[in-house]
């Protein structure tokens, strides 16, 4: 995927909540503790919530105890890009979905091995597809009928 996904603010306001329109589309932070997939571990894949573009695989989260998903590593496909944010009095590595620009969270340098990244993500930026139903996507033909 390389086309990027551009909507006006009113398609983006009328496809995502409140909060998540906040988050992504205005850089903004949940409330720690708060996000839907913070103590959440079940087998799947994160997508970006604006675009489902597809970004961590459940394998990389891990419990940091600090309010919001962290993951170790992102999917090789995703391609998250990083941007230089100095908002808040505080230099930080912002981490934005290189298909639509949705904001995600941030990135640390104190996250556990292989890498010792943190990819602190906001609940708000995710969806989540279990593990059983990528397997029966992937299994179903294809639409001409070929598997």
């Amino acid at each position: 995927m390389n086309d990027k996904v551009k909507k006006t603010e009113e398609a983006w306001r009328a496809q995502l909540t409140p909060e998540q329109y906040r988050v992504t589309r205005e850089a903004g932070t949940e409330r720690p503790f708060s996000g839907k997939y913070d103590d959440f571990f079940e087998d799947g894949t994160y997508h970006c919530v604006c675009c489902n573009h597809p970004l961590f695989d459940a394998a990389s989260k891990f419990h940091s105890g600090c309010g919001w998903p962290s993951f170790h590593g992102e999917l090789e496909a995703a391609g998250i890009v990083q941007k230089r944010d100095l908002s808040h009095g505080m230099i930080r590595t912002e981490l934005v979905c290189q298909q639509c620009d949705a904001h995600l969270g941030h990135i640390f340098p104190d996250g556990p091995p292989p890498t010792g990244l943190r990819y602190c993500i906001n609940s708000a930026s995710l969806t989540f597809e279990p593990a059983q139903e990528q397997d029966e996507r992937d299994a179903s033909p294809t639409p001409d009928g070929d598997e």
